[in-house]
């Protein structure tokens, strides 16, 4: 059974910063590209960032300069630091994991920053 899970939301105030947790496995392949998305209450979900398995990365336009993805290959793991919070990073966070050329949701996790 493959899993995605995440860890590290809770609740700050703006300009305060927190740490994502996403673990994968379950699979006989290797995971490849991970990333995290994002969705705030009434609005569709956003790419946040994202990073391959040769660690290349990419940001959504809204968090350059703010979050850094990163990720631990030996324990299939990504992490989003994230700083500097502003209130419209308040959302549910989700991480995606590729599996050879199938990719898994994982169940999300909220992240309320408060003005």
């Amino acid at each position: 059974q493959v899993q995605v899970v995440e860890s590290g939301g809770g609740s700050v105030q703006a300009g305060g910063s927190l740490r994502l947790s996403c673990a994968a496995s379950g699979s006989i392949v290797r995971v490849n590209a991970m990333s995290w998305y994002r969705q705030a209450p009434g609005k569709q979900r956003e790419l946040v960032a994202g990073i391959t398995r040769s660690y290349t990365t990419d940001y959504g336009d809204s968090v350059k300069g703010r979050f850094i993805i990163s990720r631990d290959n030996a324990k299939d793991t990504v992490y989003l630091q994230m700083n500097n919070l502003e209130p419209e990073d308040t959302g549910v966070y989700y991480c995606r994991a590729v599996f050879g050329s199938s990719y898994y949701w994982g169940q999300g996790t909220q992240v309320i920053v408060s003005s």
